[in-house]
């Protein structure tokens, strides 16, 4: 006589045995989640110290103590976990930037975005360090995708900082460069983090120093871009 389905015990339905339980397929994609996470670690701290080129498969799966095979079975090739990681990467390093709204106070949303930017350079800066090196080498692998989020996103933003200038909450500068200063000050803090922790013996880990980066920032663009 057939055996009857095994009975789920939280639906009350029958399940053909040897199927899957909602509960180990849930699991197991908690295992594959925690796998893909270790790999894309592994990947950032190579690819930000040595770039693209510097980097082979081996040496990812070593970090990541993973045989090279089960890195490929997660990502088809170094391409596609460089782009990955680029792409995971950019979605985070641009939502701060995403919050600007033109119904803003802007000396309140400028100074939010500065303190996290400062933050994201703080609490992940070999992320900043990879875009750097991306973009310092042409950004041959991640360019097409990286302008075209940046261009659309750059385009809304202008508008934004435009319309406050037009209400007269802003003092008459380019918008371009003003969120370009932005980047470069607070991402200086990670990309140099060498030269800032030489010349100061601090780093953004430090609690005082980062109050005092933050309200130092704060202090000169806000200074030269609110209307006396």
């Amino acid at each position: 006589m057939a055996k009857s389905p095994a009975l789920d015990g939280r639906t009350g339905t029958r399940r053909k045995r040897g199927a899957p339980t909602e509960a180990s397929l849930l699991r197991r994609q908690r295992q594959t989640d925690e796998k893909r996470r270790v790999i894309l670690g592994a990947a950032l701290e190579l690819f930000s110290s040595f770039g693209f080129h510097g980097t082979s498969v081996d040496q990812i799966a070593e970090r990541a103590d993973v045989s090279k095979g089960n890195l490929l079975y997660y990502f088809r090739s170094k391409e596609a976990l460089y782009s990955t990681l680029l792409r995971e990467l950019l979605t985070i390093w641009l939502q701060p930037l995403r919050a600007f709204d033109r119904d803003q106070d802007p000396a309140e949303a400028i100074r939010a975005y500065i303190r996290q930017k400062l933050i994201a350079s703080r609490d992940n800066p070999a992320a900043s360090r990879l875009f750097c090196i991306e973009v310092l080498q042409g950004a041959p692998v991640f360019g097409g995708e990286l302008l075209a989020n940046l261009k659309t996103l750059m385009a809304e933003k202008r508008a934004v900082i435009e319309h406050w200038i037009t209400q007269g909450k802003l003092v008459n500068v380019a918008a371009d460069h003003l969120i370009f200063l932005i980047w470069a000050t607070t991402q200086h803090y990670a990309d140099f983090s060498f030269q800032v922790k030489g010349l100061t013996g601090k780093t953004l880990g430090n609690t005082k120093f980062f109050n005092e980066v933050e309200q130092s920032l704060c202090d000169i663009v806000l200074g030269g871009i609110i209307p006396k």
